[in-house]
């Protein structure tokens, strides 16, 4: 891997993260349209470290008094009701399916999820999703009112977002927006739900970025993926903050157009043969 291509994946991963585009599928095509080659799952994974680390800064306050009342409420009855105990089990519950599904298909997702065929097919299927939840939810609820069911439902969408394409944030986003969550509900309950599905994923995945690069791959160096991880951390960090900023105001339309047009673009890359799918 080259420096030029560690700093600008790693710009990606901050700028896309925690937006409903799909960090791992902008990742993916970034490196196929302007390095003509795969950076690997393994390097989005430890990247999302960083930007998972500008998640425990920004919402460590919230972090530490939800770990401490649920750890308190494990033998005290009295504090079982608040909500900051309920999220604490709403956060464990809602991590087991992106867990279970990771572990189960984790070959795949580092093989054939990683087409470019797929990754724009999702990008386009699911902006549609999106924009259906963003019409049809009602938003009339709170994070006051979020009970166990959104979180596992909340937590198979944050699970579909293994395939690249389909969004982490972009998924969650969407069913808590079915759910009748209101923009800010669903989206500060995704930045807790990615905590342990993404920190473990990157700490598992450490050993293997800088394994031998299959054909059409590439492995960056552990300076290349030092800095590469801070530049997402920085830039993540600033978009937390826009983000809860905007979607307390605006639609997710945007984001939806983006994602039909970026979509559309890699098809028609495909088609006259300038990118590669694999």
């Amino acid at each position: 891997m080259t420096w030029v291509e560690a700093i600008v994946l790693g710009i990606v991963q901050g700028l896309t993260e925690f937006l409903p585009v799909s960090s791992s599928g902008h990742l993916r095509i970034t490196s196929a349209i302007f390095f003509d080659r795969d950076a690997g799952a393994s390097f989005t994974a430890v990247t999302q470290l960083g930007t998972e680390a500008a998640v425990l800064i920004y919402f460590a306050k919230d972090i530490w008094r939800i770990t401490r009342t649920w750890l308190v409420g494990l033998r005290d009855r009295s504090v079982r009701s608040s909500l900051d105990y309920r999220m604490g089990w709403y956060v464990i519950v809602g991590s087991i399916p992106i867990g279970l599904f990771g572990f189960l298909f984790k070959d795949q997702i580092r093989t054939a999820g990683r087409n470019l065929w797929v990754v724009s097919t999702t990008l386009i299927v699911f902006a549609f999703v999106l924009a259906f939840a963003e019409y049809w939810g009602r938003q009339t609820r709170t994070l006051v009112n979020f009970r166990m069911r959104d979180g596992i439902v909340m937590g198979f969408a944050q699970a579909m977002a293994l395939v690249p394409g389909v969004s982490r944030s972009g998924g969650t986003l969407t069913a808590g927006l079915l759910l009748n969550l209101t923009r800010e509900a669903a989206a500060r309950y995704s930045f807790l739900l990615a905590i342990p599905a993404v920190v473990m994923s990157g700490i598992f995945s450490v050993g293997d970025v800088f394994e031998p690069a299959a054909p059409g791959t590439s492995v960056p160096s552990l300076a290349q993926m030092v800095v590469a991880t801070i530049i997402a951390f920085g830039i993540g960090y600033a978009a937390i903050a826009w983000l809860l900023r905007y979607v307390a105001h605006h639609t997710l339309y945007v984001f939806v157009l983006y994602r039909v047009a970026l979509g559309t673009l890699v098809l028609a890359l495909l088609l006259t043969g300038t990118i590669s799918a694999t």
